[in-house]
């Protein structure tokens, strides 16, 4: 019994691991109709940032809050000058977002080399609940997880800012006509989406400790379930990540890592290959 609850909350974290990143990938792909394949890096920055605090003897938390404002901000800059340009041919947009991920990942490799840098929990020690253990930490991120999910859905259905980010994606045109600004839209999109991947990469450094390499599972794993949940919804692509991140964490209990990463792959191609439209399809919250 001990062990099934270890494993259920082994899974769950992971999970809401997966959710954290796929929730700025998914809300980039449902409003904007692009994959931004520079998500993993973004995620990869918000763990550099994190290290680069805690090595420069700062807080590990004032890393991990400035993480998501400095990805954020970055992400803004990148959309306003390269990815805005290419929103008419979302294939080239998609491309130059794996484009500005290869330089990022490749920059980072250059500063830290092809070491895996540790950084300490913030909180530490375990959870004890009867004779089992849980990690404090991750019971942190799942914490976390599900503020971020309750207060990412009250912004886009509750408030003004949400309001003209879904005029945006339902109709540009109309948007533009009732004077809302659709390029500040678009870059408070991706800036927003980019936060979010900022923010996970600060939650998970703990855990899975920094290389250059962080971001790139990360990325085909949130690509997929983005894929199996559907865009053009805020619930689909969390519907996904729940599913895909608790195969992922689910059947190396049962089979070798890599089959199971293999297997996961295989169920997902086959459902999206008999329902493309993903879990939750159509647009909106």
């Amino acid at each position: 019994m001990a062990n099934a609850f270890v494993a259920a909350f082994e899974i769950l974290s992971f999970g809401a691991i997966i959710v954290l990143i796929v929730l700025g990938l998914g809300i980039i792909a449902s409003m904007m109709g692009i994959f931004n394949f520079a998500q993993g890096e973004f995620v990869l920055l918000g763990a550099y940032i994190t290290y680069l605090a805690y090595a420069k003897g700062l807080p590990i938390w004032a890393g991990m809050v400035a993480a998501p404002f400095l990805v954020g901000a970055l992400g803004f800059v990148l959309e306003a000058l390269i990815i805005r340009r290419f929103y008419a041919a979302p294939i080239v947009a998609m491309l130059g977002t794996y484009a500005l991920g290869l330089i990022i990942r490749e920059s980072v490799r250059g500063l830290i080399g092809g070491f895996y840098l540790t950084v300490p929990e913030p909180i530490g020690g375990s959870i004890d609940i009867g004779t089992m253990h849980i990690s404090a930490w991750r019971f942190t991120i799942i914490v976390i997880t599900l503020l971020v999910m309750v207060g990412c859905y009250l912004l886009l259905s509750r408030t003004s800012f949400g309001l003209r980010m879904r005029a945006t994606l339902e109709n540009p045109s109309l948007a533009r006509a009732s004077g809302i600004s659709t390029p500040l839209m678009y870059g408070a999109t991706f800036a927003f989406g980019s936060a979010l991947a900022g923010l996970a990469g600060a939650l998970i450094v703990p855990v899975f400790s920094l290389s250059a390499d962080l971001g790139i599972r990360f990325l085909i794993q949130g690509f997929v379930a983005v894929m199996v949940g559907g865009v053009g919804s805020f619930i689909g692509p969390v519907a996904g990540a729940g599913v895909i991140g608790t195969l992922s964490a689910a059947l190396p209990w049962i089979m070798a890592p890599v089959v199971a990463d293999v297997l996961v792959f295989v169920l997902a191609i086959a459902f999206i290959k008999f329902r493309p439209q993903g879990l939750i399809a159509g647009k909106g919250v």
